[in-house]
């Protein structure tokens, strides 16, 4: 995978933060299972030497991710987040036709390790994200998602529960999209095997807002990827 430059990825950067618009397949921070593997806290490092990634994407999910250029801002960045004062929304394209009015889902998840995460009332710990349908598709559904908590594959495992899996996210059923299933009248060419138009699961860090170490709103609104972008653009084509 080629890696692109990350003054090309950077949406917002101030003395003390920068904000990029994170490309999927590329992990927020050293991994266990791959530990020489390029990550946005090495690339950030080569921008800045003391920067710190104040909170983590899914390696698959894009979009809006902080990053501190110092250690006062990644404490007054981490208060927030423990704090629950950044508001975070994000977009995901569903499986069916789902109505969310604000709707809450407060359930527990317990994090088992090895990414294994499970809706656990016992065990898991407080996990809270609102949901809304922002436009309606024959087949489809995208959906703004706003996490009050901050728990690991909380909107992934939360629509999972709604009956409404994000396409893509095998982990939790969501199947992906393919364009025979929208496109009326479409055929392969002999021999060719259909790919899925966006081959990770369909979800977007849209915007956020924290606050900067002035006291002023920071809000940051991230463009959809190549990918996500067009598998909005086919489904207004064909699914609409």
């Amino acid at each position: 995978m080629k890696f692109p430059n990350f003054k090309d990825l950077i949406l917002f950067e101030d003395n003390d933060y920068i904000v990029v618009n994170k490309p999927p397949f590329l992990a927020s921070l050293d991994e266990r299972s791959a530990p020489g593997e390029i990550n946005v806290l090495r690339l950030a490092r080569q921008y800045t030497e003391d920067a710190q990634v104040c909170h983590r994407l899914d390696k698959e999910t894009s979009g809006a991710l902080i990053i501190a250029k110092n250690a006062e801002a990644y404490r007054n960045a981490s208060i927030q987040f423990e704090k629950r004062k950044v508001n975070k929304t994000y977009h995901a394209v569903v499986d069916g036709h789902v109505i969310f009015d604000n709707l809450m889902v407060d359930l527990p998840i317990l994090n088992a390790g090895n990414k294994n995460v499970t809706i656990d009332r016992a065990e898991g710990k407080r996990a809270e994200t609102i949901f809304n349908s922002l436009k309606y598709y024959k087949h489809y559904t995208l959906v703004e998602c706003k996490p009050i908590t901050g728990r690991m594959h909380q909107i992934r495992i939360h629509l999972a529960t709604q009956k409404a899996a994000i396409v893509g996210d095998d982990m939790y059923r969501g199947k992906p999209v393919f364009l025979s299933g929208i496109k009326r009248g479409f055929k392969l060419t002999k021999g060719e095997e259909e790919q899925p138009i966006m081959k990770r699961f369909a979800l977007h860090a849209k915007q956020l807002v924290f606050k900067g170490l002035d006291g002023n709103d920071i809000l940051i609104e991230a463009p959809y990827p190549k990918d996500f972008a067009t598998l909005i653009k086919l489904l207004d084509k064909f699914d609409a």
